[in-house]
C-alpha cells in the first residue's frame, strides 16, 4: 500500500471515529436531558390557555394543532411535553376605569374563573386543581396535570378590596397588577407615568395580598411600580413572565438592577418565551401594519363581544400565517437564563412562557416541544438539581413563602 493511501484511510478512519464519538456525545446529552425533564417537576407560571377555552370548537382534552387555531397547551401536549404543572391566567384587557367599566372586567374576570373550572370538570382524570405547592406534587404523583390559576391584569378588582378575597377564594393564586396600561393600582411599563408608582390604592391591594397569601406579581409594572412594591411587601414576590433588561432591551423586561433587588427581597423572576421579550428581532413592516389595522378596526380590543373576540383571533392567526416572521430561539432564551443566574444565582430563576399570550419560540412552538428548554441547559452544564430549581423549586420556595405569611 502506498504512503498516500494509507494516509488517506488513517484520515478517514479517524474522521469515522470522530463522528461517531461526536454523534454518541449529542446521544448521551439528549438521553440525559430527557431523563432529567420527565425526573423533576416542571411548572410554567403563566399561559393564556383560559382565552381558548371559551371556544366552542376547542378542546383541551384532545390534541390540537398549535399552526391551526389549536393554541399553544392542551392536556395531552402537556403530558407529551412532560409539562407537570401550569398556571392558567384570568385575563382582562384594560379597559374604561369607570364604574361600568370595572364591572364588565369583572364578570369577563368571573367567566374564566368559571370556563377553567368547567374544563377541570370535564376532564378529572387528566387533570385537577392545585391551590398550594404541596398539592402541586400530590398532584404530579397521581400522573396527571396541575392547574393553578393567576389574575393578569387588577384592574377587576376595580376600587373594591374586597374582590381579591373573592377571587383567592375561586383559587387564584397570585396577580399581575397591571398590564399594557396604568389602571388603578400602580402604572404599567408600557404606559406614560400617571401614579409615580403604586397609587394608594395599589398599595392597600398589596398588603391585602400580603394577609391572604396570593403573590405579587411584578410583570408588567412600571420599574418604579416595582421598587414600591419591594418598599412594603412583607414576603417575596414574583414575576410570573419577564426576562432580563440587559439581554434584550424592552421594558417589559428587568434590568439589573431590579433583579438584584429581587434577590435581596427574595423573589423569583420567571423567564417568558415571547420572541421579542428574548432577542431584538428583525421588524415586520408588513405584519405590524396588518395587526395595527386589525387593532384599530377593533376598538383596540376593548369592550368586545365573545362572538367579537373569536372573529380577532381567526383574523390574527390569519396575518401570523400570512407573515410568519422571524422568532428567537431556545439557545436566545437561555441566555437569559445564564445572564440572570450569573448576577444573582441559581435560586431566583423559573420558566414562565406566556404560552397563547405570544409565547413561542422557533424550537420550542408549543407546550410539546418544552423539553428544549431542558436539553439546552444540559448542554451549558447545568445540574440536574439546578434544572430542577429552574423548572419549579425556586417558584415554589416563593409560593410557599407567601402562603406561610399570611395572616388571613
Amino acid at each position: 500500500m502506498s504512503v498516500k493511501i494509507r494516509l488517506l484511510a488513517t484520515s478517514v478512519m479517524i474522521l469515522a471515529i470522530f463522528s461517531g464519538s461526536c454523534s454518541d456525545s449529542e446521544d448521551r446529552i439528549k438521553r440525559k436531558a430527557e431523563n432529567i425533564h420527565r425526573s423533576v417537576l416542571t411548572l410554567d407560571s403563566h399561559t393564556d390557555t383560559p382565552m381558548m377555552l371559551g371556544r366552542t370548537n376547542y378542546d383541551i382534552g384532545k390534541r390540537n394543532d398549535a399552526r391551526n387555531r389549536g393554541g399553544k397547551i392542551d392536556f395531552p401536549r402537556m403530558k407529551e411535553g412532560g409539562l407537570d404543572a401550569v398556571f392558567f391566567a384570568v385575563f382582562v384587557g384594560q379597559g374604561p376605569r369607570d364604574e361600568q367599566g370595572h364591572e364588565k372586567a369583572y364578570q369577563k374576570a368571573v367567566k374564566l374563573f368559571e370556563n377553567i373550572e368547567n374544563a377541570l370538570t370535564q376532564h378529572p382524570d387528566m387533570a385537577e386543581p392545585a391551590a398550594t405547592a404541596d398539592e402541586v406534587a400530590a398532584i404530579k404523583n397521581k400522573g396527571k396535570a396541575a392547574v393553578l390559576i393567576g389574575i393578569e391584569n387588577g384592574y377587576p378588582i376595580g376600587n373594591d378590596l374586597s374582590i381579591i378575597k373573592e377571587f383567592y377564594d375561586r383559587g387564584a393564586r397570585y396577580i399581575t397588577l397591571a398590564h399594557t396600561r396604568n389602571n388603578d393600582i400602580c402604572d404599567s411599563s408600557t404606559d406614560d407615568e400617571e401614579h409615580g408608582g403604586l397609587s394608594d390604592f395599589g398599595k392597600q391591594v398589596v398588603h391585602e395580598m400580603n394577609r391572604l397569601g396570593m403573590m405579587v406579581d411584578i410583570s408588567h409594572i412600571s420599574d418604579k411600580s416595582f421598587y414600591d412594591v419591594l418598599e412594603i411587601t412583607k414576603v417575596p414576590v414574583i414575576a410570573s413572565h419577564s426576562n432580563a433588561r440587559t439581554v434584550c432591551d424592552n421594558p417589559r423586561n428587568l434590568t439589573d438592577e431590579m433583579l438584584l433587588a429581587l434577590r435581596e427581597n427574595g423573589g423569583v423572576v420567571q423567564v417568558c418565551i415571547l420572541s421579542s421579550y428574548v432577542k431584538d428581532l428583525p421588524e415586520n413592516p408588513e405584519k405590524e401594519s396588518a395587526l395595527k389595522e386589525l387593532r384599530e378596526r377593533y376598538n383596540y380590543f376593548k369592550d368586545l363581544s365573545e362572538e367579537e373576540m373569536t372573529k380577532v383571533g381567526d383574523k390574527w392567526y390569519e396575518i401570523e400565517r400570512k407573515f410568519p416572521g422571524q422568532l428567537a430561539t431556545v439557545s436566545d432564551l437561555v441566555d437569559h437564563i445564564d445572564h440572570i443566574v450569573n448576577l444573582i444565582g441559581i435560586n431566583h430563576v423559573g420558566i414562565g412562557t406566556d404560552f397563547d399570550g405570544g409565547g413561542g419560540l422557533e424550537d420550542c412552538f408549543d407546550v410539546s416541544e418544552i423539553g428544549n428548554i431542558t436539553l439546552e441547559l444540559v448542554r451549558r452544564g447545568y445540574s440536574k438539581k439546578d434544572i430542577s430549581k429552574i423548572w419549579s423549586e425556586n417558584f415554589l420556595r416563593v409560593f410557599r413563602a407567601v402562603q406561610a405569611g399570611a395572616d388571613a
